[in-house]
């Protein structure tokens, strides 16, 4: 199944993407879904991370975008070597520490298929 994978717990895809719609994507609002989606259908073509996901049932803050791109990189066992990826978090910092784990992983994979 080719798809596109949107995780923010508020936000549709117009709100980040102006020429996109929610059709385009599968829209998961939490990390448990995150994971859920990615193991019932693979590797999206795309993910869209936000990283602040609000509170979860117990009223706790819930995992965030860097913990799923963390479950992706150290759990999931997807070769995540042609991975797209785009951060939309407002939050600077968990934005760049989202990015940079990616990149970085990714660059790694890349270093690796080059032996």
């Amino acid at each position: 199944m080719r798809y596109k994978l949107f995780l923010d717990d508020i936000r549709d895809v117009k709100m980040v993407y102006k020429n996109l719609t929610d059709d385009d994507f599968v829209i998961v609002r939490n990390f448990h879904d995150f994971k859920k989606v990615i193991l019932e259908n693979g590797l999206p073509e795309l993910i869209s991370f936000d990283n602040d996901l609000g509170l979860d049932e117990n009223d706790l803050i819930a995992e965030d975008g860097y913990a799923a791109a963390k479950w992706l990189v150290y759990e999931s066992g997807l070769d995540l070597v042609h991975l797209r990826f785009n951060v939309h978090s407002a939050n600077p910092v968990a934005a760049q520490q989202i990015q940079s784990l990616l990149d970085n992983y990714i660059k790694h994979l890349k270093s690796l298929n080059e032996l």
